[in-house]
């Protein structure tokens, strides 16, 4: 195969090296800067002989052009490429190294700094030195492939050939800097919980379990960090929040993954519309910052996301979208069984479900451009406060953007007696449900010390990403999502049929 005739040649080159006494593993590299900056360091003119800049940079080779005794090559780093000339008669001592040379190898290269006869920055090289020789080479494109896994599975494959996939992960990362900082000008405290809880709690949602064997008790991966974030409001740290890893054993789908990344915020003497004030200032925050602009494109839909957004219950949402009356149950069946939903699933559901399921897949897939969903039934959600003039309601929000859920927030149920009595209801109702183990009773006696009224907000920071970076996949947003392990024939086959296409 063409494959292993390429690894062989390249194993050659390695014992080639080390014959020449040079280590193709090679030890720090002493970089002027990251390519980026050393660029903007080059002069626009040639300088004068003796003044020229000297500089090292280190990085993957990803292109090379090999002319005997004069090389050209492409250096990339996490912050673009830079051209570098290589030639014999600057090098005579390591010449013959230069000889072993692949697309694939890391380099470090000291040279003069200046334009090349055609325009552009180029390092002309004195010296170089194998940081690191790569045995397999690199995908020659990366686009119209066949089996998109590959590019989840060997990530740093996508990332070496893939511009726009280095482009996400980047941005991804410059947005989660960016809400630190715009919280942190805000007096919020960065803080940390549990991922391993002995009861799970804060969300609908499945748990993982597992075995601590030395106390030979059984836990759980979180499903969120509330309860543990409002006990920290108990003690006095009135603005906290956490970006916080969390893991629900359920299905896998363009938006949601087993492990995923969300911020929480809770704030102190506030409530569920401060929360509201609070999401939309961020996240078009963000988006200036991060795209200089409040319009996104995401799929096939112009969004704007520049604040205020519309506030609208999910009452008035079921009857203006799903044109059927909220207070109907029979015309809520009736709309889903259109909507391809089996009627013997729908018979069991009460009121409040119905209401909920309609919201959830008649209306969402309609709502692109950023919504608040107010005024969710209380029984709903065991944590949050009714609204004080229709206690069957809840003070809480959703954000629907791109006809997904963004964010989820309400104002906190500060009531011990309450919580109890909710917690007692959502216990006996495990078993239909699957979720929900037992009475956080340390969550109950933290309530009875007393809790500020708050507002909380959980933001899912994977799909803000995909919002920002116009991703309709949350796979391309997670570094290493999770999928259905392969062997390794299988993963083999699959690359094969990659390297046919291309």
């Amino acid at each position: 195969m063409a494959k292993d005739k390429i690894r062989n040649d390249r194993l050659g080159k390695l014992a080639a090296l080390k014959q020449l006494n040079a280590d193709p593993y090679g030890s720090r590299a002493l970089i002027t800067g990251m390519v980026e900056d050393v660029r903007a360091l080059c002069p626009e003119e040639t300088p004068e002989e003796g003044r020229a800049s000297v500089v090292t940079v280190a990085g993957r080779v990803v292109a090379l052009r090999d002319m005997g005794k004069s090389k050209w090559l492409d250096l990339l780093d996490r912050t673009g490429k830079i051209q570098v000339n290589l030639i014999q008669k600057r090098s005579v001592d390591i010449w013959e190294q230069a000889k072993h040379l692949d697309v694939g190898d890391f380099l470090e290269v000291t040279g003069i700094l200046q334009k090349s006869k055609t325009g552009e920055v180029t390092i002309f090289g004195n010296s170089f030195r194998f940081l690191s020789k790569s045995l397999e080479s690199l995908p020659a494109k990366w686009t119209g492939l066949r089996d998109v896994e590959i590019r989840y599975r060997r990530r740093y494959l996508d990332l070496i050939a893939n511009e726009d996939s280095r482009k996400t992960f980047i941005t991804r990362s410059r947005i989660i800097s960016f809400i630190r900082a715009f919280l942190d000008r805000e007096k919020f405290l960065e803080v940390e919980t549990p991922m391993l809880q002995a009861i799970y709690g804060g969300a609908a949602a499945r748990p993982f379990v597992t075995h601590h064997n030395a106390l030979d008790i059984d836990l759980f991966m979180r499903i969120s960090p509330e309860t543990y974030l409002k006990r920290l409001l108990v003690g006095g740290l009135d603005r906290v929040y956490e970006i916080n890893r969390n893991f629900r054993n359920e299905g896998i789908d363009t938006s949601h993954n087993p492990e995923f990344t969300m911020i929480e915020i809770y704030q102190a003497y506030a409530d569920y519309e401060v929360m509201m004030d609070l999401t939309e200032t961020l996240v078009s925050s963000a988006a200036r910052e991060i795209l200089d602009t409040t319009k996104i494109t995401f799929g096939e839909h112009k969004i704007d996301v520049a604040a205020p957004w519309p506030r609208k219950s999910i009452h008035e949402l079921v009857r203006e979208v799903a044109g059927v009356n909220p207070e109907d149950d029979e015309a809520m069946k009736a709309k889903l069984a259109s909507a391809g939903f089996a009627k013997e699933k729908l018979s069991g559901l009460d009121h409040d479900h119905l209401l909920g399921k309609v919201m959830d897949e008649i209306v969402e897939p309609t709502l692109i451009n950023p919504t608040f969903v107010t005024h969710h039934p209380a029984s709903l959600n065991p944590l949050c406060k009714r609204n004080r003039d229709k206690p069957e309601l809840s003070d809480r929000f959703e954000v629907i953007v791109a006809g997904m859920e963004l964010a989820n927030a309400f104002s906190e149920l500060n009531d011990p007696l309450e919580q109890r009595a909710r917690f007692e209801a959502q216990v006996a109702r495990a078993d239909e449900e699957g979720y929900c183990n037992a009475v956080d009773e340390d969550y109950v006696s933290a309530l009875e010390v007393g809790m500020p009224p708050a507002g909380g907000l959980g933001i899912g920071i994977d799909r803000l990403v995909m919002l920002l970076t116009g991703n309709p996949s949350i796979r391309e947003v997670i570094l290493f999502p999770t999928l259905k392990p392969r062997t390794p024939e299988e993963l083999a086959e699959a690359m094969a049929e990659t390297e046919e296409e291309e």
